[in-house]
């Protein structure tokens, strides 16, 4: 049996991302309150795997996750993107006009605002976690309040779903990264071949040092998907660059590290794996 870390409450998206990911495994989810909570469980034990958002569509990067990701010891084996549809769920027997607030998630609830903005008696209340909220709901049998969250988070702690797809845009996707301990990768990657890679470094603070590093990536034939800065710490008007990119000739990608290593500092490479496709 796997065991997967997520960040949340059974039900979350996180927990729906692990059980896509692994579909047909059998897999047993661990529960942390907290991103730094799910990195300290993972550091502590080396067989446990781990679910994490990275970037959503709407909300933009989780800068937090990047800066925890690039600390710890883990690597991405791989990643899944998720089509986030949020629900209102409430206790069964309610309608619309019996709702007076909705807890959720703060990223749940700004993706949700243009809804709850035409429902104005609806008071919005920040929770935790979207599962989280819609589980207290039920424990508290709360009439009155609502849950934005998934239908798979509703239907598990009883709610009724009395709106689906709520969210303002609905292209939401998330993208997650399955995290793991380097010792477990390569058997984690065992059936799946790497063409892509996150990677982080700083750069010199001079003049077109930017420009150099992607003109070479460039050269090599290598995709940027994403590039994300990040200020350091102590370090005034300074960034460090996190960058996803693909390639079709991994022989290339490894010449590519080798020529833009002069030109980098604090380099880290975060993990190769497989880009996900849709099935």
């Amino acid at each position: 049996m796997k065991r997967i870390t997520i960040q949340g409450e059974a039900g979350c998206f996180h927990d729906a991302t692990a059980h896509e990911y692994f579909a047909g495994e059998d897999i047993e989810t661990i529960a942390c309150p907290s991103f730094r909570e799910m990195f300290d469980m993972l550091h502590a034990d080396s067989n446990l795997i781990g679910t994490l958002a990275i970037e959503n569509t709407i909300a933009g990067s989780l800068l937090q996750n990047h800066e925890l990701l690039r600390g710890s010891d883990l690597t991405i084996v791989g990643e899944h993107k998720m089509y986030i549809s949020q629900s209102l769920a409430a206790l069964p027997g309610q309608e619309l006009n019996d709702i007076h607030e909705v807890v959720s998630h703060p990223i749940a609830l700004m993706q949700c605002e243009d809804y709850l903005l035409q429902h104005p008696w609806m008071k919005m209340v920040e929770g935790y976690d979207t599962a989280g909220c819609a589980k207290q709901i039920a424990e508290r049998s709360s009439m009155g309040s609502a849950a934005i969250c998934g239908t798979y988070a509703a239907q598990l702690y009883g709610l009724q779903v009395l709106a689906e797809d709520i969210q303002t845009n609905k292209r939401n996707f998330t993208r997650f990264l399955i995290i793991a301990h380097p010792d477990q990768a390569e058997a984690l990657k065992a059936d799946c071949k790497p063409n892509k890679a996150s990677l982080a470094f700083t750069l010199p603070h001079e003049g077109g040092s930017l420009s150099k590093v992607l003109t070479i990536f460039s050269f090599y034939d290598l995709n940027l998907t994403k590039i994300q800065s990040l200020p350091i710490i102590g370090h005034e008007w300074e960034y460090r660059f996190y960058i996803d990119l693909t390639f079709t000739d991994y022989r290339r990608y490894r010449q590519s590290l080798d020529a833009v290593m002069p030109l980098i500092n604090d380099f880290k490479n975060l993990g190769e794996y497989a880009e996900f496709t849709t099935k």
